[in-house]
């Protein structure tokens, strides 16, 4: 009867294997937490712009409502 030998990893392939479970772990985790940032900074972005936007309609019915600027007369220099 022939035995077959069952192949044990070594502690090497062991140790490779847990790095790289670890780092796509990492890697995971790195790529989700940039969408996050991206999905937050476009929200900011979102609502920044319609309080610009608001503001503006704001000024511009303001300016709108008010009578046009007088212009001013230029002072007359004295003689010296």
């Amino acid at each position: 009867m022939s035995a077959k030998k069952t192949a044990e990893p070594s502690p090497e392939s062991v140790a490779r294997a847990e790095r790289q479970r670890l780092a796509a772990e990492e890697g995971a985790r790195a790529v989700a937490d940039v969408e996050r940032r991206a999905v937050d900074i476009r929200k900011n972005m979102a609502r920044l712009r319609e309080l610009r936007e608001a503001k503006e309609a704001a000024d511009a019915s303001l300016s709108a409502s008010l009578p046009a600027p007088v212009p001013k007369k230029r002072a007359r220099k004295l003689p010296r």
